[in-house]
């Protein structure tokens, strides 16, 4: 469905809860394009965040989910780097990440050129909040049940932290912006297509989802 919209340049969102599994689908699905011979590009709007000097300096916070939510993104980077460029009448000349969400490097001066078939796959939470909305060409929702995106969340993560740093992050900061985000964008009701994806295993193709 993707691949026929268009010949052109296309920009793809997927969104979802934390957990929802929207990196791993991404990556599945930039697979499944390239195999109908349309050219790829991968992106994360986690990659365009402000870095964490940037609050320090800044004096604004990003730990709680309500100024997470608020100021934590980056969102001019990301439409004028990678939004805008990588459009069906974008100069082609991408940047994928703007910050590295682990170390602050800046990387905004590294370009890449997207062919003019290159479909962009960009997985992110909020992807559909009005800074990005006109940008995209296609919506992908990620359902899942908010205590399946819990437990998943805090499992990925526990490589990096112990679990009770885990569970705090997401009961703090990362539950309650999703909630706000929720609430104030309806993001459900923008979106092209929605998947149920509580199972990895089966992800099925919802007709409809009450909002």
């Amino acid at each position: 469905m993707i691949s026929q919209l268009s010949p052109r340049r296309l920009r793809i969102a997927i969104d979802g809860r934390t957990g929802a599994g929207k990196t791993s689908f991404g990556h599945e699905l930039a697979a499944a394009l390239r195999k109908l011979g349309r050219s790829t590009l991968r992106a994360s709007l986690d990659d365009f965040k402000h870095p964490w000097r940037d609050a320090c300096e800044r004096g604004y916070d990003r730990v709680t989910g309500e100024e997470y939510y608020r100021n934590a993104y980056d969102f001019r980077s990301a439409v004028d780097l990678l939004l805008v460029p990588a459009g069906p009448s974008g100069s082609g000349e991408v940047v994928l990440c703007a910050h590295d969400p682990l170390t602050g490097v800046d990387h905004r001066a590294t370009y890449v050129t997207a062919p003019d078939d290159a479909v962009l796959v960009v997985d992110s939470v909020f992807a559909l909040r009005l800074e990005y909305d006109a940008y995209w060409d296609f919506r992908i929702w990620l359902e899942v049940e908010p205590e399946v995106a819990v437990a998943r969340g805090i499992e990925r993560d526990l490589d990096a932290e112990d679990i009770d740093e885990a569970t705090r992050v997401r009961r703090d900061r990362y539950g309650p912006a999703e909630e706000i985000y929720i609430a104030e964008v309806r993001p459900i009701a923008k979106s092209d297509l929605i998947i149920d994806n509580n199972d990895y295993s089966r992800p099925k193709i919802v007709p409809s989802v009450s909002d």
